[in-house]
């Protein structure tokens, strides 16, 4: 059996690992208004989020094609500002990844600053705690069970995305050319055995990344104040 090429395993994780930091960094604050939100338009802010979870994700795909393309105000814009288009690139790829991969990140940490609630909040306030420093002192060390489940499931996601990806970067060695591209690839070309490795890379990787998640939670104590 011939071993496939090691460059999309390490690009897919590269890419994985990035679009996971961009999404827990602008996902937590987006994730902690909508737990606590009372605006009238936060059902159409959590749907616009959970969009990802229904659309298919050549549309996705699509859309974010037109959107960064170099004709457009946006891929315009990145064009000028670094002689480089975001499509077909590996920074495209990233864009369409924290979009895709935006509700992994964003319901469970919603979930968890919800089940934490407000009284913890309010006792820390009474303290002269500031904001800041209630997030993460009380809420944050609350709900890592949520940053957990957020930061795996969105990590084990963006590995297995496949139209999104080829819609936006097509399959460039060394720059798109990631590890579900090179599955496809493998299988229209008949190469089997490297189609089979890949393949059961990936399965092993997403049964040990959900294992994982399920006896870290369980063994992990609920914390309270």
């Amino acid at each position: 059996m011939t071993l496939p090429d090691a460059g999309p395993i390490f690009l897919t994780l590269r890419l994985a690992a990035t679009a996971t930091a961009v999404l827990l960094i602008f996902g937590t604050p987006l994730a902690w208004w909508l737990a606590h939100t009372r605006s009238r338009i936060k059902p159409f802010a959590e749907a616009l989020t959970a969009l990802p979870l229904v659309l298919p994700p050549t549309v996705i795909g699509f859309y974010l094609l037109i959107l960064m393309s170099p004709r457009a105000p946006i891929g315009a814009f990145w064009l000028s500002i670094t002689d480089t288009t975001l499509t077909f690139s590996f920074t495209g790829l990233v864009v369409a990844s924290v979009f895709y991969s935006l509700p992994f990140m964003v319901q469970p940490l919603q979930s968890a600053f919800e089940a934490v609630g407000r009284a913890p909040l309010e006792a820390a306030a009474t303290l002269r705690a500031g904001r800041l420093d209630r997030f993460f002192t009380v809420a944050a060390p609350l709900a890592a069970r949520g940053f957990l489940t957020a930061i795996v499931l969105t990590f084990a996601h963006t590995i297995g995305e496949f139209g999104v990806v080829l819609m936006v970067g097509g399959n460039i060695p060394g720059e798109t050319r990631v590890i579900s591209i090179a599955i496809y690839e493998n299988v229209e070309t008949l190469r089997y055995g490297e189609a089979h490795v890949l393949s059961a890379i990936m399965m092993a990787f997403s049964f040990a990344v959900l294992l994982a998640v399920y006896t870290i939670n369980r063994r992990m104590p609920m914390k309270t104040l």
